[in-house]
């Protein structure tokens, strides 16, 4: 079979995929016991269950299961009361969905260009956009060149390391703004001490195969806010108003998680910890192997964050190594070692071309220079010493 340049794809046998999952504990035995007894659609005891674990184990007072993690932010955006015509202020360098999300809701994104250090939202480009190009006008924050309401921010997590919140939130609190957290790589990460997903007013987190953990497909909304986690469970269970009879008042959406894969994600929250610890691990072996290589800038790790370095990634230039991340994308492939690109900035994408953005230069850098390797729970030694070999060219 010939190599797939495609994360995730399949690969030939001895290849070293970009990041897969890692089933190896109860998921036999409790997805056996939802077919045992036939609980395998959106009601099951794991349903509950795994909500009930996740809300604990980030500190939120609530957690509701959904579909997908792009699910999960397009009710958490509604339930927030961003509305039709709304602005959110989001990353330029993030996968796409959140992004999607708020298109969803019928809002419009404002992109913020990321931090070199990190690679995160820099809050000072929010803070700008805010102070030089909004007003603040009976109660609420209008973008002056659109006219637009400002209701939320939407920080992201990437690649498991959090965004410096503490300015957001002191954004939010003077301006009346709603934070919405995609914490969908960053399950587990803290920002001085606090997970990420439960310092905004609600989170998300995606359980997609690729995550730290999974069920197959499927995300989760947390809030501390009673109310809104109702009305969260309400509109991604279609909206109905009547416990017999088909009466639905709003709309509602298909959202709900089935019990098969919250029987996945129990299981697989069991072991979260030892993944996250694994990935530390995997990831201090390739800082420490890159340190000193040149043209090579290894991920980093702020004084005030715990990073889960769920997908690691490491900046490429061209000039000093020799080759350019896609270059040496290619050459990984021919050893049939999948890497991975950093996502496209969104701001500089035709479909969201004509969207208010602020810079966008770091986004453009970080997108040339970027590249993800291999980076499993289930990545051994021998194979981390390929990829370490590959990129410090040995082989």
């Amino acid at each position: 079979m010939k190599t797939n340049f495609e994360p995730g794809a399949p690969m030939e046998e001895g290849g070293i995929p970009l990041c897969v999952p890692e089933i190896h504990g109860n998921e036999w035995a409790y997805i056996k016991e939802c077919l045992d007894t036939g609980f395998v659609s959106s009601v099951g005891l794991f349903v509950d269950r795994f909500e009930k674990e996740l809300a604990k184990y980030t500190g939120a007072a609530y957690a509701v299961a959904t579909s997908s993690g792009t699910a999960a932010l397009h009710i958490a955006l509604l339930v927030a009361g961003v509305a039709a015509d709304d602005e959110v202020a989001v990353p330029a360098l993030t996968f796409i969905a959140p992004v999607n999300s708020i298109r969803y809701a019928g809002a419009w994104p404002v992109f913020m260009d990321v931090e070199l250090d990190y690679w995160q939202m820099d809050p000072q480009h929010v803070i700008d956009f805010i102070n030089k190009d909004c007003r603040w006008t009976k109660g609420e924050l209008h973008n002056r060149h659109t006219g637009r309401r400002v209701r939320a921010i939407m920080p992201v997590h990437i690649l498991g390391h959090p965004v410096d919140m503490d300015p957001i939130h002191d954004l939010a609190t003077k301006f009346n703004l709603v934070v919405i957290e995609d914490a969908t790589e960053s399950l587990g990460a803290k920002y001085k001490g606090r997970m990420t997903g439960t310092m905004g007013h609600i989170g998300c987190f995606s359980f997609n195969g690729n995550k730290i953990i999974t069920t197959g497909g499927g995300g989760m909304i947390v809030t501390d806010d009673e109310n809104w986690a109702r009305k969260a469970k309400y509109l991604t269970t279609q909206a109905k108003d009547d416990p017999v009879e088909f009466i639905h008042n709003e709309v509602g959406y298909n959202y709900r998680l089935t019990n098969i894969q919250a029987a996945l994600g129990c299981a697989q929250m069991e072991r979260l910890d030892d993944y996250i610890a694994t990935k530390r691990k995997i990831a201090a072996r390739y800082t420490q192997a890159f340190l000193d290589l040149p043209g090579i800038t290894p991920m980093r790790q702020a004084a005030w964050a715990e990073s889960i370095f769920w997908m690691y990634t490491i900046l490429v230039d061209e000039r000093t190594y020799g080759m350019g991340s896609r270059e040496l994308m290619r050459k990984a492939a021919g050893f049939n070692i999948q890497a991975r690109p950093f996502w496209h900035p969104i701001h500089s994408l035709a479909l969201y071309s004509d969207c208010h953005a602020l810079g966008g230069v770091n986004a453009e850098l970080l997108y040339a220079r970027g590249l993800s390797l291999p980076c499993s729970v289930g990545l051994d030694e021998e194979q981390q010493e390929q990829v370490i070999s590959l990129v410090a060219g040995r082989i």
